[in-house]
């Protein structure tokens, strides 16, 4: 080769590096290389919301189906036909359901832990038949321990509940009715409504908001 062609050719190289270095940034920083340039934010991974079925309590039939027989008790009282709670005409849609509710297991044993895993249950204990029929009205989503309706809702009684708790027991008063698995009659026990009235102390006194 003589020394024309090989200078024709050195050039010609050199030409082509050049032109290769100088595309080289452009190409890293479009596909986000080392050279492309930080914006300087913060690019958080978003939290995607659990769904439903993760979340919801699981069970065959949840409270809230529960149909609500018509009152047929003037006033804002309900009262007892044999072991079952008659709502007051007056009372809240909410206040019918959590009654409707409660009649719902009226009937069922005591089980330690009992509404707890699953709404529908073979038997309840305190917590789990006070959420039971909270849920009913549609005032509860998940069941609670007997402790944690301690915090829950509002201080005080209500108008309509008043829910009386402690680290050990719970049990609430609808529309003048008590609601509880103790103080059953002997041989009998289970959640079952109770003329008598509540027995407040060593208590947390609190209710639903609203009601």
């Amino acid at each position: 080769m003589s020394l024309g062609n090989r200078l024709t050719t050195l050039l010609g190289l050199g030409v082509l590096a050049f032109v290769m270095l100088a595309l080289a940034p452009s190409a890293h920083a479009e596909s986000g290389g080392l050279a492309s340039a930080y914006s300087g934010e913060t690019v958080e991974t978003p939290v995607i919301p659990a769904s439903t079925a993760e979340t919801e309590v699981p069970g065959v039939e949840s409270p809230s189906g529960v149909p609500i027989p018509p009152p047929t008790v003037p006033g804002a009282l309900a009262t007892m036909v044999g072991e079952k709670a008659i709502a007051p005409a007056s009372a809240p849609t909410a206040i019918k359901r959590v009654i409707a509710a409660a009649n719902h297991i009226r009937t069922t044993p005591y089980i330690w832990g009992g509404g707890h895993l699953a709404w529908a249950a073979t038997g309840y204990d305190c917590s789990g038949s006070v959420s039971y029929a909270l849920h009913g009205g549609k005032l509860l989503e998940a069941p609670l321990v007997s402790g944690s309706f301690a915090t829950w809702g509002e201080p005080g009684p209500g108008k309509w509940i008043t829910i009386y708790a402690n680290k050990e027991h719970v049990y609430m008063v609808v529309a003048g009715l008590r609601f509880d698995t103790g103080g059953d009659i002997a041989g009998e026990t289970g959640p079952r409504w109770h003329a008598e009235p509540p027995y407040p102390q060593g208590f947390v006194v609190r209710h639903p908001v609203g009601y």
